[in-house]
């Protein structure tokens, strides 16, 4: 043993652990602004949520008829009139991509909106601890009854409600799966168990992990599992709103007798009367009057207790409030608080989310109601004619997403006069092949296209164009590939 290991003071001292022991949460009901705000907001998205898989929208006697429906066994997605097919994912993904700005544009403009007001983990904790509160009480009942021997009016109020619980749970979960299949169908299939499977199995998985986050676990998500927190916190900038403790008003602290006293005497006296009532209705425990922490989610609850202190001690309101450091800083320089909503940053995230949001736009409205798709064959590359032509081979899919039978012909072009073959093709249309494809369907084809060898310089092999024609309207889709010959491959 060394001399250091001998002679250390702290060598048999345990470690800190690396998580704080969760300690229990009792959060405190309060009325207010930003609560009728979060009310607002959870009665509008769970309503949403819950109903709209029963709105109907007429797509044709073909079609189903449910407004927002993903149609996982026929491969389609529809939300009222729009129609997403799967190579159409990149309409997918620019949701996400406008999802994203979006939350960046909110965090620009007023820290964590999402988190304290549209976060699905906040909205469905607000809801379980309103049950908890009108089946054990507020935090004061449910305080002292934790601290208590258990007994039966103990039991049966907490039976009753993770009850409740799992009955809300068990709505989540049996909500979502509506959205796969036809909501009025499968209620009735579900009621009489004669439902698939998978659909019980995915109504028990969302009901259990409703149960634990919302229910369970509440803080800890946001605490531990959501990245978001730790994301925002680079995006933010010292002119982004957020719920702050104005200490240039607040402090010093002191209680409400030994602050009028000092004001009597002309001594400084905060605004803070230290009642606790902050940390009492944060649903994460968190203390504002110790700064931004990573807990708070910026709900604004804290606000609310605040102003209802205030009123009561006859002080202004919004010693806690959405604000800035720079407005602190200014306050106590004698200046007047500036807002700057518009800057750099929030006008770059507005207007790539308009672009984005004008390119799908623009390309939904544009798109014809039919895709062309070319696969060129790898094995093998292209085929030597005994008369000394070339033939390659392709594999051409042409999906029609209209409600009726369309009838298509195919052009080639890219090459000097080119044969071309459709392998299980129809009739000539004024000399194209043609294809009839079923409604909301799409064929797969065979096409051979024949070229001569000399007419290909060396290089690059050229392009062809695949265009088929709806002989119905006139509209046409395009597809591109290759040409190849000894003369283009190296």
């Amino acid at each position: 043993m060394s001399l250091s290991q001998t002679f250390d003071p702290h060598l048999d001292e345990p470690e800190p652990p690396l998580y704080a022991a969760r300690k229990q949460i009792y959060p405190q009901s309060v009325k207010g602004f930003y609560r009728r705000i979060k009310w607002i907001i959870l009665f509008v998205t769970l309503g949403i949520y819950y109903f709209l898989p029963f709105v109907r929208w007429d797509r044709g006697p073909n079609a189903p008829s449910q407004a927002v429906l993903i149609d996982l066994p026929h491969r389609r997605a529809y939300f009222f009139f729009i129609e997403i097919w799967p190579q159409e994912v990149y309409y997918l993904t620019g949701l996400l991509i406008i999802a994203a700005l979006a939350l960046f544009l909110m965090n620009a403009m007023a820290g964590r909106l999402w988190c304290g007001y549209l976060c699905p983990q906040t909205v469905w904790t607000d809801l379980f601890m309103a049950v908890e509160r009108m089946v054990e009480g507020d935090r004061r009942e449910r305080m002292h009854r934790d601290g208590q021997p258990t007994n039966l009016e103990t039991f049966s109020l907490k039976l009753l409600k993770h009850s409740i619980w799992l009955l809300l749970a068990w709505w989540m979960g049996g909500v979502w799966v509506l959205y796969f299949a036809d909501a009025p169908t499968l209620v009735k299939d579900l009621a009489t168990f004669q439902a698939e499977p998978i659909a019980y199995i995915s109504i028990a998985v969302l009901t259990f992990t409703t149960y634990t986050f919302a229910g369970l676990m509440r803080e800890q998500m946001c605490l531990y599992m959501c990245p978001w927190p730790r994301i925002q916190a680079a995006l933010t900038d010292e002119h982004a709103l957020n719920v702050t403790y104005r200490y240039d008003r607040g402090e010093p602290r002191m209680s409400l007798k030994k602050a009028t006293h000092a004001r009597e005497i002309g001594e400084p006296a905060g605004d803070c009367i230290d009642c606790q009532q902050c940390v009492a209705v944060c649903p994460t425990g968190v203390d504002i009057r110790h700064g931004p922490e990573l807990g708070c989610i910026q709900c604004g609850l804290c606000i609310d207790a605040c102003d209802e202190v205030m009123l009561k001690i006859n002080r202004p309101p919004r010693l806690i409030a959405y604000d800035t450091d720079v407005n602190i800083k200014r306050r106590e320089e004698g200046l007047a608080p500036v807002f700057k909503p518009i800057r750099s940053r929030t006008i770059l995230y507005a207007a790539l989310i308009v672009l984005i949001s004008g390119i799908m736009a623009y390309a939904l409205a544009t798109r014809a109601p039919f895709t062309v798709s070319v696969i060129h064959d790898r094995n093998p590359i292209f085929v030597k004619l005994s008369d000394g032509h070339i033939r390659n081979a392709y594999t051409v899919r042409i999906a029609n997403m209209l409600m009726d039978p369309a009838i298509f012909t195919l052009d080639v072009d890219g090459l000097h006069d080119p044969h071309v073959e459709i392998i299980g093709g129809e009739a000539e249309i004024a000399g194209k092949p043609s294809i009839t494809v079923g409604a909301d369907q799409t064929r797969e084809l065979r096409v051979l296209v024949t070229a001569n060898d000399e007419d290909i310089e060396e290089g690059e092999p050229p392009h062809l164009e695949f265009t088929i024609n709806d002989q119905a309207d006139g509209r046409v889709a395009v597809g591109r590939d290759f040409f190849r010959t000894p003369k283009t491959i190296h």
